[in-house]
């Protein structure tokens, strides 16, 4: 029942806007603001360009208000533009750089993982495996090719189900779930001694 009012309300906000009403988009961008940018980061893996990468999707979605129909759940529209934000600017950086080094990537990953889970329950052994750990599953995800890695941080770390991952990447329930598949199984290969 939340999840419906939250949708309508979302949907609702979304239409202020397209009627001229800036207030109602200060709140859709206090609202989703967050989760956006934590999704752009599993991405990018650079929390300053996940935050660029915000702007560019919360710009576009202002600039997108005059067109805006509530024919999907606001989320999954508001995924779809992130989506496509963070593998342009995949696609652009792989262009501009080559490969980026994973090595490079998770020490400034690691850092902000330290932050985040830090226990001080554990001892400091328990909490270098674990580091090194999370570190692994998250290297071996971000080595997934991009359409691949999107589909599953929305699944496991968005919480979105097939039916908005297949509006979101543009393709069908099926098509994601063989996406999906392909991917877990390429983690669970490549994280096979960790079980």
């Amino acid at each position: 029942m939340e999840a419906i009012v939250a949708l309508e309300r979302d949907a609702q906000l979304m239409l202020n806007v397209r009627e001229g009403d800036d207030t109602s988009f200060g709140f859709l961008l206090e609202r989703h603001r967050g989760p956006v940018v934590h999704f752009l980061y599993r991405m990018v893996q650079n929390q300053a360009v996940s935050e660029e990468l915000a702007q560019e999707v919360f710009l576009r979605v202002y600039r997108s208000r005059e067109t805006y129909e509530p024919t999907a759940k606001f989320t999954t529209w508001l995924f779809r533009i992130a989506t496509h934000v963070a593998l342009n600017s995949i696609r652009d950086r792989k262009k501009e750089k080559g490969h980026e080094s994973l090595d490079e990537s998770s020490d400034e990953m690691l850092g902000g993982l330290e932050r985040q889970v830090a226990d001080r329950q554990l001892t400091i052994e328990q909490e270098m495996v674990r580091d090194v750990k999370l570190r692994e599953v998250r290297q071996a995800i971000e080595a997934l090719p991009a359409k691949q890695r999107a589909a599953v941080l929305m699944h496991k770390y968005e919480g979105l189900d097939y039916a908005q991952i297949a509006k979101v990447l543009s393709c069908s329930e099926s098509a994601i779930k063989s996406l999906l598949f392909r991917a877990y199984e390429t983690l669970r290969d490549r994280l096979a001694h960790m079980a």
